[in-house]
């Protein structure tokens, strides 16, 4: 978390900025609170795009059909106002790390267990966006939240309504949408995308766990040598423990119809034996990341309203 600038808002909508969480592609998100205490991450758009119509057309349809989006495993979509100056989105608040900073930074590659009833978290998220007709199409470990009870997904930002995606509607400005590294062969090729486009995404999420490192390699040859290779190459998955081998490389499948289904992976992960209702039986990650989420926890509860002059509004921020 970082504190708020001079730039910032003081509020979104209902909700009163505390801090800064980051920013992407899309725009700034927010550490907030609700009028009655419920905390939030909100996220504002950029500027330019707000200006856009394709943009707003496009962030109208993907907000109506995230807040369909149920289950235990991802953070809902509790309200947005997409016509507003500057439209924005509100989810509930995860108070955990993203799996990229875990496994990058914090702590590294982590146990086969581990991995495994990640694996299951994952794969039930799955298949509650699915149910809705969404497909992620931008599942990586910047988009995992790693808690205390299992993983949350986030960030359904670029996800789309199944059917857009193949009658030339809104996608139809030939934009490449995903994130280089962990794209499915079908998004390469700008070929239709199905749910089956999310286990290969979740192959490469669970590769990347389990060693540290990307399947397919970095994109420091360049984009176009990652992608071809994801297209046109096999995985290296030499480190990928044995156990969990044989599923990483069925999910990563070039043709999307040998890959395992999301009821398939969950059987094969045991998650019957690990998961329940939003949370994994048994304590699940190494003991110096649990010590690490209760100091994250610790800093949510110290932050407070930040002590500084009225900022410009959403309005004056667009402006």
């Amino acid at each position: 978390m970082e504190k708020l600038g001079p730039g910032d808002p003081q509020r979104i909508g209902a909700y009163r900025l505390l801090a800064r969480l980051g920013a992407g592609g899309m725009g700034h998100v927010y550490l907030a609170r609700s009028d009655r205490g419920r905390t939030v991450a909100v996220k504002l758009v950029r500027e330019e795009l707000a200006r856009e119509e394709e943009f707003r057309a496009r962030f109208r349809q993907e907000v109506q059909a995230a807040r369909q989006v149920g289950g235990a495993w991802t953070a809902p979509v509790l309200d947005a106002d997409t016509e507003a100056p500057v439209p924005w989105v509100a989810t509930g608040y995860v108070a955990g790390p993203s799996l990229q900073q875990v496994v990058g930074h914090d702590h590294g590659a982590l146990p086969e267990r581990s991995v495994r009833i990640l694996a299951a978290g994952l794969a039930h998220a799955l298949e509650d966006i699915h149910a809705t007709g969404l497909v992620h199409r931008d599942l990586k470990p910047s988009n995992v939240l790693v808690t205390i009870d299992g993983p949350r997904v986030i960030d359904f930002g670029i996800a789309r309504a199944l059917e857009t995606v193949t009658d030339g509607g809104l996608t139809r400005t030939g934009a490449l949408v995903g994130s280089p590294g962990f794209m499915a062969p079908e998004q390469v090729r700008g070929d239709r995308i199905t749910p089956a486009c999310d286990v290969f995404c979740l192959g490469s999420v669970l590769a990347y766990a389990a060693t540290g490192v990307l399947p397919f390699g970095t994109a420091n040859s360049g984009v176009h040598a990652l992608m071809f290779r994801i297209a046109q190459e096999e995985p290296d998955l030499e480190r990928v423990p044995e156990g969990l081998v044989d599923l990483v490389r069925d999910c990563l499948r070039k043709d999307p119809a040998e890959r395992p289904t999301l009821g398939q992976v969950l059987r094969r992960t045991g998650a019957e034996d690990t998961v329940v209702g939003g949370r994994s039986r048994d304590p699940w990650l190494p003991g110096a990341l649990v010590a690490q989420l209760g100091r994250h926890a610790v800093r949510l509860l110290d932050a407070e309203d930040p002590e500084a002059p009225p900022g410009p509004t959403p309005t004056e921020a667009g402006a």
